[in-house]
């Protein structure tokens, strides 16, 4: 009974493992597309997000039932705890790639403001990079790289308070230059928000070892309608 258990355990793992390169190289091709004015690659991202939702909701299901049958104790309730948690996440990472990826397609053609791009290409490294690191720190379990990946969030939102800064700017200059802007400035936020998400997994891998719900460089946590 035992080794069906840790079975299903290292499936929940390595599933939810996937789900984040999923939302990962989401996020990735979401903005490539945007600073490439790339519309084909757009849709993919927006195709493919089905496939995300899918495995949260998988995951959701499977958590439910080890915990309902197994009953599970100590680190193995805390790894499907973990799961259940950070693949909503995950999910949400998913929803704003995809909220990213129709900028492209609402935009295209309009005004572009070369020096804001490349900041928002700048900013999607930094959001893509925290993500990637912050699924490492849950694979190696190891909850300093988690606190030190969960302060790097601060820079991404410098980063967006820059970019909405000079956005402003543009757009009082010129209203040719307001749609572009607000676009910048949505997509922006969309990533500033996939920070705070990939400081959520960081959260849940403190908790994976500790059993202690820590704030790790909060300012707000983000609600289902973010």
């Amino acid at each position: 009974m035992r080794t069906t258990f840790e079975e299903q355990l290292n499936n929940l793992h390595l599933r939810f493992s996937e789900m984040g390169m999923m939302a990962s190289e989401a996020i990735m091709k979401s903005v490539k597309a945007y600073i490439d004015h790339d519309k084909s690659l757009a849709k993919e991202v927006i195709k493919n997000d089905h496939v995300i939702n899918k495995r949260e909701m998988d995951l959701e299901k499977e958590s439910f039932e080890m915990i309902a049958l197994q009953q599970p104790v100590t680190s193995d309730l805390r790894m499907i705890v973990t799961v259940l948690k950070a693949s909503s996440d995950l999910e949400r990472m998913g929803d704003h790639a995809v909220s990213i990826a129709s900028e492209t397609i609402r935009v295209k053609g309009e005004t572009r403001i070369p020096e804001i791009e490349k900041l928002i290409a700048e900013m999607g490294e930094m959001s893509t990079s925290i993500v990637e690191d912050s699924l490492e720190a849950y694979l190696k379990k190891d909850s300093k790289m988690a606190e030190e990946v969960a302060h790097r969030d601060v820079e991404i939102d410098a980063k967006s308070t820059l970019i909405n800064e000079l956005c402003i700017k543009d757009m009082q200059k010129t209203v040719e230059n307001v749609l572009s802007g607000s676009s910048y400035m949505l997509v922006a936020s969309y990533l500033e928000r996939v920070g705070d998400y990939a400081t959520n997994i960081c959260e849940w891998v403190v908790y994976l070892n500790t059993g202690h719900v820590v704030e790790l460089n909060r300012k707000h946590i983000p609600n289902v309608d973010e």
